[in-house]
């Protein structure tokens, strides 16, 4: 944001965008002729992933068009360069999807709803990740059975986004920074009864979506020693791992980068891990797009009482935006994300962190339970299905209001519907080519390819 600029000023500039990059120009997707092959994307991919798990990766993205499209990230990032933009960049989460919205803890223990996965986090045109979270409404409502009403379902995200936007805009910054959405505040708006029953029921399971649930679901005790279970492939403890690396070597390695991280955090919360003691760590399976990277869960326990703290460390590469938009300005994957996500979240987990292994694998470090849950986007009818949007779009306006120019943002999106209609447009002429592309991935995978 240039803030040399005055709030009329950076409207008028998002207004006389509109001449240079008009609004319907969103709207056209034709894929290039030098298009590469989505089957060969995703296997350039696999050849830095952990090969035995690579076949769980694709089975998940077998599923259906929409898993399919959680796991095409690079495909579609390819797509969207060159694409049309009014020139504002912002922190984008670059997989912005139905699918990596949800709820979990605050520091304070409340229970928020906003964006939360960033592996792919960087920064770029704020229209990426719009079109992103439309062409997910489109894909919803077609595996839902609502094919056609895949325009209005994009649609209404967008128009929710645009409407959450102007807001942001008429805010002062301070307003704009703190704001975020309560599950209180989601059970307010919804005029069903039903749907508030629904919405507490979930809140009640993501509550008990804890360590002390995890310690239970997790772990055994053996001779006396608490250990995690052995569950191959998707839970592997490190002292059964196998293949070249030997697990006392692993172990050390993990032990290493765990102080490593340690330092990355802010001294009263460094503080805090101190009181906990590290117990045991094993390899987990997690999500769709991320299987096959190196991903752990680590067991701690306090050093005074017992209580358990379960901390995730995902494996951080390079965004697959880098590709085409500028690199990074962090040499470690993992402090990408993390600033990522610090910038897009109102409220962030206290024990996020990065760190960087021996062998050069970069991580970050984040709770693996703390009162996280999901929509089941699958079991929604329309209407749900297009309150959800709402939320998404509102959701993701407001990490792009944080850090990136909302007064230009805003006064290029406009009062009307212009915007609403062309993403949606473009939502469904991309979600017809994610079909194709996903009846070629699934010949692929049908025939061992």
């Amino acid at each position: 944001m240039d803030v040399s600029l005055s709030v009329s000023e950076r409207a008028e500039k998002g207004r006389a965008a509109r001449s240079a990059v008009p609004r319907s120009a969103h709207a056209v997707f034709e894929p290039a002729e030098s298009r590469a092959d989505p089957v060969e994307v995703l296997r350039g991919q696999d050849q830095s992933r952990l090969a035995f798990l690579v076949p769980i990766r694709h089975e998940r993205m077998a599923e259906s068009p929409f898993a399919f499209y959680r796991g095409a990230a690079a495909v579609m990032a390819a797509d969207l360069a060159g694409s049309p933009d009014m020139g504002t960049t912002v922190q984008l989460c670059g997989d912005a999807h139905l699918a990596n919205f949800g709820t979990f803890a605050s520091p304070e223990r409340r229970q928020v709803f906003d964006v939360n996965d960033f592996d792919e986090t960087l920064p770029g045109p704020w229209e990426w990740d719009l079109k992103r979270l439309a062409v997910s409404m489109a894909l919803a409502a077609r595996d839902n059975g609502y094919g056609p009403k895949d325009f209005v379902t994009a649609r209404h995200a967008v128009a929710a986004y645009r409407s959450a936007m102007a807001r942001f805009a008429a805010q002062g910054a301070m307003s704009v920074w703190y704001e975020q959405l309560s599950l209180d505040s989601l059970k307010e708006a919804l005029p069903s009864k039903a749907d508030r029953k629904r919405i507490d029921r979930g809140a009640a399971r993501a509550r008990r979506r804890n360590s002390e649930k995890a310690l239970g679901k997790l772990t055994e005790t053996v001779d006396g020693r608490l250990r995690i279970l052995s569950q191959p492939p998707l839970l592997v403890p490190l002292r059964d791992m196998a293949g070249d690396t030997e697990p006392d070597a692993l172990r050390a390695g993990i032990e290493e980068s765990f102080i490593r991280y340690a330092d990355t955090l802010l001294p009263d919360r460094h503080e805090l891990l101190t009181r906990f003691e590290l117990i045991d760590m094993a390899l987990k399976v997690v999500g769709v797009g991320s299987v096959g990277t190196r991903c752990f869960v680590v067991l701690l326990r306090g050093r005074d009482h017992g209580e358990p703290l379960f901390l995730q460390i995902k494996e951080a590469t390079a965004s697959v935006l880098e590709a085409h938009l500028p690199a990074s300005g962090y040499e470690n994957s993992g402090q990408r994300v993390v600033t990522g996500q610090r910038l897009m979240q109102a409220s962030t987990d206290v024990f996020l962190g990065w760190s960087q292994s021996q062998q050069g694998h970069q991580y970050y470090w984040r709770q693996f339970h703390d009162m996280k849950g999901s929509a089941d986007v699958a079991a929604m009818n329309p209407d749900q299905l297009m309150r959800y949007g709402d939320l998404c779009g509102w959701t993701l306006a407001h990490a792009h209001a944080r850090s990136g120019d909302a007064v230009a943002i805003s006064a290029y999106l406009g009062k009307g519907r212009a915007m609403d209609k062309a993403v949606a447009r473009f939502a469904v002429a991309y979600a017809n080519q994610c079909e194709q592309d996903y009846a070629v991935y699934r010949d692929a995978v049908r025939d061992g390819a």
